[in-house]
């Protein structure tokens, strides 16, 4: 086979009649046939006349028969095997159209009419070389794609047809993590929104935490969430663990780091030691979140300093004291250094966080928009860890699965290149690699999936990649994604806004969809701005500057 089809001899062999090969097996007609097998990757030849002839069909399906992306089928024994195109190559005299595709599962062949039915993931069988090839059929799509009793959501439709849907189940989803990638403008913000609302429906008892660095998502879920932001967020600092305390009080590095981190937590201790919870707890931690004063600690901060004998050994305690004083002073701080926050009031924070109960909205929409952008790192990154901390410690209980959804990930689990140090990087890196152990799902979205630190992507099961500009993120999601999909990841760069490539454990086979429009009211307000009308507007200048000089020097909103 290899003397007629195979690469080594190809423009040396003599045309073989396609007639010859393609026995007429089915009333569909075959359109090629197989010439190499090579485990999950393998190669076809079709026949250049066959395919133009599809062209024309009124099946959508059939028409795309030949083109990237699309499937084709053959026979081996009762079962058919479903294959997707991974590329194209001219060859001989033109007549002949090499094509490299991979195997993505097989289903039994109905006796009495020949067609698909039960399609599964992966392949028990392969054909031979010559193993006629055929289109695949609308109603082959439907076997394919059709949802299994699992529960799932639907969120688009299955290219290139116009009414098969494409499902999402939700339990393989949420239980692996999944990634949703994609360019700035491509739908990605409406995309995310669309699938969490599909998730609320499904499951308005639900827990979801979605962490919103620009304020965009409050408009899609202001019905059916609960949205906090830095007026109505009330996060008590004392929630913080050491590492994060040091994060935000700290401001020296190197050996005069480690001097104040020392002092710090021998204070932070101290000053925990006098709330009565602490009596309670047989050996308190500077980690465990114990209430404690701010003005216990600076108080505890300048009798340690008392005790210093030289001028010169006080500057780590006034370093300190000057750092909370500032902290305690600014306005921009008072949604989590308030002095109203000192209060045992984890359980009620937890409960409106973590939408215990759900009440109809089992979304919280945490808009960190507004918070200083010194300390939105360790925000994010305590969000992040109650969500760890709770699953661990509610170990035993009745499991209450918490999906946290992290927008502009890259921000927050940077690549070792971008790596600032901070602890919400580790943390999220931590959920992605154990979090499905104790029942708490991640969700990433982001445009640079590239930036990502190295082993994220990975850890999740699902991707759904949108259209991806970037050479450097498209190799990245390809290195990402199994061996089968990998037809499906050349045609990244050529999607249409609102398409994407589906793989992973999400979906029954890999799928290119097209994602359902949303309403209106339930988008978020991520739009582009239209610069040809809006520099049109004229009018009302000196009232509006004067409004956002008076927001801007208050830091409000």
């Amino acid at each position: 086979m290899e003397g007629q089809f195979g690469s080594r001899g190809m423009e040396n062999a003599t045309p073989i009649p396609m007639a010859d090969v393609l026995p007429s097996l089915t009333p569909m007609r075959a359109i090629g046939a197989v010439l190499d097998i090579a485990g999950s990757s393998s190669q076809v030849m079709f026949d250049h006349a066959e395919i133009d002839a599809l062209a024309q069909s009124t099946d959508a399906a059939v028409a795309s028969a030949g083109q990237i992306g699309s499937l084709v089928k053959m026979r081996v024994g009762n079962t058919w095997l479903i294959a997707n195109i991974r590329s194209l190559r001219l060859e001989g005299s033109g007549d002949r159209i090499a094509a490299q595709v991979d195997f993505l599962g097989e289903g039994d062949e109905e006796k009495l009419t020949g067609k698909l039915y039960k399609f599964r993931r992966g392949v028990t069988r392969y054909p031979v070389p010559g193993c006629p090839v055929f289109p695949v059929t609308t109603a082959d799509l439907k076997q394919i794609y059709a949802a299994d009793e699992r529960a799932h959501i639907e969120v688009g439709n299955v290219y290139p047809t116009k009414d098969i849907r494409a499902a999402l189940y939700v339990d393989a989803l949420l239980g692996k993590h999944f990634a949703l990638l994609g360019s700035t403008g491509t739908g990605k913000s409406t995309a995310a929104a669309l699938i969490l609302h599909r998730i609320c429906q499904l499951a308005p008892q639900g827990h979801i935490l979605m962490i919103d660095p620009h304020g965009e998502y409050a408009s899609a879920f202001k019905d059916g969430g609960a949205l906090y932001d830095v007026s109505n967020l009330q996060m008590p600092y004392w929630l913080m663990n050491f590492e994060e305390h040091c994060e935000v009080f700290l401001t020296t590095d190197g050996s005069d780091r480690q001097v104040d981190a020392d002092i710090l937590a021998k204070c932070i201790l101290a000053a925990k030691a006098k709330n009565r919870l602490a009596q309670e707890v047989g050996k308190l931690t500077v980690d465990a979140p114990i209430p404690y004063l701010l003005s216990d600690l600076t108080q505890i901060i300048q009798l340690e300093m008392g005790k210093m004998d030289r001028a010169t050994d006080t500057a780590p305690y006034l370093r300190l004291r000057s750092k909370i004083d500032e902290i305690k002073g600014d306005p921009r701080y008072a949604f989590m250094f308030s002095g109203m926050l000192v209060a045992d009031s984890m359980a009620t924070f937890l409960a409106r966080i973590f939408r215990l109960p759900g009440d109809g909205k089992p979304i919280s929409i945490i808009d960190v928009s507004g918070v200083p952008s010194e300390i939105t790192s360790v925000v994010v990154a305590v969000l992040s860890r109650m969500v760890f901390d709770f699953a661990i410690w509610s170990r035993g209980e009745s499991k209450r699965p918490v999906l946290l959804v992290c927008e502009e990930a890259h921000r927050y689990v940077p690549n070792e290149r971008n790596a600032d140090g901070s602890s919400v990087g580790r943390i999220l890196s931590r959920i992605a690699k154990e979090g499905r152990k104790y029942g708490v799902s991640l969700g990433l979205i982001t445009q640079r999936p590239s930036d990502l630190a190295e082993g994220v992507l990975s850890q999740c099961g699902t991707i759904l990649s949108m259209r991806l500009n970037n050479e450097r993120d498209q190799a990245f999601v390809r290195a990402a994604m199994p061996e089968g999909a990998r037809g499906f990841l050349d045609s990244i760069p050529a999607l249409r806004n609102r398409e994407c490539i589906a793989v992973g454990e999400g979906v029954a086979t890999p799928i290119r969809l097209l994602f359902d429009s949303l309403e209106e009211h339930k988008r978020p307000a991520s739009d582009d701005p239209l610069f040809s009308e809006l520099w049109r507007d004229t009018g009302g200048e000196e009232a509006m500057l004067e409004r956002t000089i008076k927001r801007w020097r208050s830091q409000g909103k």
